[in-house]
């Protein structure tokens, strides 16, 4: 009776490892097209030229995910804007249909002299995108321009609040 019990475990055993698992099977979420989403940005309110609103929308049937840190760069100037909090790159899931939000304020502490200006800014959500150009104006943001004095960005969050 004993051989007969360990062979039996020894192939249930190989059955056991031959035998893939659904999520050893599953396909990994891939990134999200730049092609697939719709990313938008405008003036928080004209108050507030300082902050921008961004969004994008994933329109495809499947979840993907972007960067939990969207990419905001401002002209022709070097560097992007800053996680706040700070963190390190990550992945952020957009479910089918689904929107992130995220704001980003282009003048951060005390303005300096050294303050630019810039005619616009690109946005995108996701480092491995080009971005979507938002020129000042389309952006609601004053004629001159928008400020840029060490600009932070949130993290996407599933509400505009």
């Amino acid at each position: 009776m004993r051989p007969i019990t360990a062979s039996l475990v020894l192939t249930a055993a190989a059955l056991m490892t031959a035998v893939p698992t659904a999520s050893a099977t599953a396909p990994a979420t891939p990134r999200c097209a730049e092609s697939a989403l719709t990313t938008k940005a405008s003036v928080l309110a004209p108050s507030r030229p300082d902050v921008l609103r961004l969004s994008t929308t994933n329109h495809t049937s499947t979840p993907c995910f972007i960067d939990r840190v969207p990419t905001v760069t401002f002209g022709d100037l070097d560097g992007a804007a800053q996680p706040d909090p700070p963190t390190e790159s990550a992945p952020y899931r957009l479910a089918p249909g689904a929107t992130a939000y995220a704001t980003v304020r282009t003048v951060t502490g005390r303005p300096a002299p050294a303050a630019r200006t810039v005619g616009y800014v690109t946005v995108a959500a996701d480092p491995s995108h080009h971005g979507h150009r938002f020129d000042a104006a389309a952006l609601g943001a004053p004629p001159t321009g928008l400020r840029v004095w060490s600009p932070t960005t949130s993290w996407w969050r599933p509400t505009p609040a």
